[in-house]
């Protein structure tokens, strides 16, 4: 048997059976199982079957059956350590030196199972201090007004671990010596090593448990103003925070039964999701997802939801685990939920002011995580060279991670449509950036091109030189709002402010309000040589800006509409297309 936090039940909780026993026995998908012809007697009809959830096989003609470690046990006629370190090894688990079974290490089983008896207990005593004091009590009203009922409490094992400081020790002292007591990580010891005391004190409490469902550690919030605001236990013997998942030992059928898992932050938020009739949900208990989670993920689905905290810290988690998820071929969408008035939301917050309708509604719209990160991108300065370079050396090390090239050729195209990029420099430059396993573009001058089209450059030079008409160019320029968003934004701006003012256009005092990269475009722009200029051309130049303007919005327009928006928005985005495609045409 694979004791809780032995390296068997570590084995164990990210061993896929189905993929172990595939390598044996030709399975075929079947409902919820696999099944296949047993490898242990002669049939012809398939009798063996595989249930990927539970991690068993059983056949029923011969009525063999048992975990992943007795199918290896039986197919390789081995040991049960044996078994253990093939089964690692089929799943790319690093294997420990062997060592000799001694008094010891039996000695350390017997802990194990001991301290699992620990945090039974310990979740029996905090949800009696929930139920039954008056700090319970206290308690209860701020899980109340957070929308959690009594049949919440229940079901999800909420406790309460007292402010006293000695309660839990003293409940749990006759099971065992003051060395496990610590060991455990509900009982701590002073600095000076002279003192226990409870390391959960006046804090809400959520039992963690295995992926078998024993309970292994507890996350607690504080009640009042102590900090941190959440508390988890430490790393023992039967707890590695990097191997667990909060709520999988009850989502585990659902991820299975719909082939996707909602990936949240924290524990309310997983509860808030699970209550919202949403099953399919893990948290990653506020730390960072670590690669023993994605493989316990990747055991039950291919298929991501990641809806952390739409806060900086969240962001930057959503990041990191997008990366994590792809480097084992997951195929991962982002939810990032709206705020709700002036607060950003998390899932907790937003089923409870929005309710679970509009929360499945935005579940089934979850990005793709390609998508989200353009999002993420696009929020960044892109009307200068170096700011678009900056927005696709942020984007190009998730890119790489697309194996296939015709998708991650698709993605390009999306990325230079919506950075305003040169799509054919831009696909030369992932290609080769890829080819190297680069994750920063250098090829700065040729991905951004020119910093300036002609139109652009001959409108500059007529604000900064045509004195008969440049204080109406700029009227016109600054009504149409045609300069914004072109990478000589700033320049035209500066230009448009100074010609405004009725005053001559001073080249030196225009360039010192500029930033350096600006400042020197505008003189490599006023040296150019160039005729005289003339009202017709600026209109003609103006009416190019125009066509430019229309053709992207029409691109914004189309990839609104292949979004698959509801239908009072699409056809307001449909009629939106026709009337650009009627002016497109018109200027031709």
């Amino acid at each position: 048997m694979a004791e809780a936090g032995s390296f068997a039940d570590r084995v164990k909780q990210q061993a896929d059976i189905v993929r172990v026993v595939g390598e044996y026995v030709r399975l075929k998908k079947s409902g919820q199982n696999f099944t296949g012809l047993c490898p242990f007697h002669a049939e012809k009809s398939p009798s063996f079957a595989v249930h990927p959830t539970k991690q068993i096989y059983h056949c029923f003609g011969c009525g063999v059956g048992g975990d992943v470690f007795k199918f290896v046990m039986e197919m390789e006629k081995c040991a049960f350590p044996e078994a253990i370190r093939i089964v690692a090894e089929k799943c790319g688990i690093a294997v420990p030196r062997q060592k000799e079974r001694s008094p010891e290490e039996r000695k350390e089983n017997q802990q194990r199972a001991l301290l699992v008896e620990m945090h039974r207990e310990a979740q029996t005593f905090f949800v009696k201090q929930l139920e039954a004091t008056l700090e319970g009590k206290a308690a209860q009203a701020y899980l109340e007004d957070r929308g959690l009922d009594k049949e919440a409490m229940t079901r999800f094992g909420i406790g309460y671990a007292p402010s006293g400081g000695d309660a839990l020790l003293r409940h749990l002292k006759p099971k065992g010596n003051e060395k496990l007591l610590v060991e455990s990580g509900l009982v701590s010891l002073d600095q000076s090593g002279g003192r226990l005391f409870d390391r959960f004190r006046r804090r809400i409490t959520f039992p963690i448990a295995n992926e078998s469902g024993k309970i292994v550690a507890f996350g607690a919030r504080a009640l009042g103003d102590d900090m941190p605001k959440y508390l988890n236990s430490p790393e023992t013997p039967i707890y590695s925070k990097s191997n667990v998942l909060y709520h999988m030992d009850r989502a585990k059928e659902g991820i299975r039964r719909q082939d996707f898992a909602i990936l949240v932050e924290g524990y309310l938020d997983a509860i808030a999701v699970a209550r919202a009739g949403i099953s399919n949900v893990v948290a990653s208990c506020g730390t960072s997802l670590a690669e023993p989670q994605i493989k316990l993920l990747g055991r039950f689905t291919r298929r991501v939801i990641v809806n952390y905290d739409p806060d900086a810290a969240g962001q930057i988690a959503t990041e990191r685990s997008l990366s994590l998820l792809l480097e084992q071929d997951f195929e991962v969408r982002v939810l990032a939920l709206p705020p709700i008035g002036n607060k950003k939301a998390d899932p907790d917050l937003f089923i409870r002011e929005k309710g679970a309708e509009e929360y499945l509604k935005l579940l089934k719209e979850a990005l793709p995580y390609v998508d989200y990160l353009i999002a993420r991108a696009r929020q960044m300065d892109l009307t200068s060279g170096e700011g678009k370079r900056q927005a696709v050396n942020f984007l190009l090390p998730y890119v790489q991670k697309i194996p296939n090239r015709i998708l991650r050729s698709e993605w390009a195209t999306r990325i230079a449509q919506q950075l305003r990029l040169d799509e054919p420099v831009l696909r030369a430059a992932l290609s080769k950036a890829a080819a190297e396993r680069r994750s920063e573009l250098k090829i700065q001058p040729e991905l951004v091109a020119r910093a300036a089209k002609p139109v652009e450059r001959r409108l500059i030079r007529m604000l900064a030189e045509a004195q008969g008409f440049r204080q109406e160019l700029a009227k016109q320029l600054q009504n149409a709002r045609l300069y914004h968003g072109l990478e000589t934004e700033k320049i035209f701006e500066a230009l448009v402010i100074a010609s405004l003012s009725g005053q001559p256009v001073q080249a030196t005092e225009v360039g010192a309000a500029l930033e350096d990269r600006d400042r020197r475009l505008l003189f490599e722009i006023l040296f150019e040589e160039a005729n005289e200029p003339t009202w017709e051309e600026a209109m003609s130049c103006i009416e190019a800006l125009q066509h430019r303007r229309a053709e992207r919005e029409l691109a914004d327009v189309q990839r609104s509409i292949e979004a698959n928006p509801p239908g009072q928005e699409l056809r307001g985005l449909l009629e939106k297309k026709q009337e650009l495609m009627r002016r497109l045409a018109a200027a031709r």
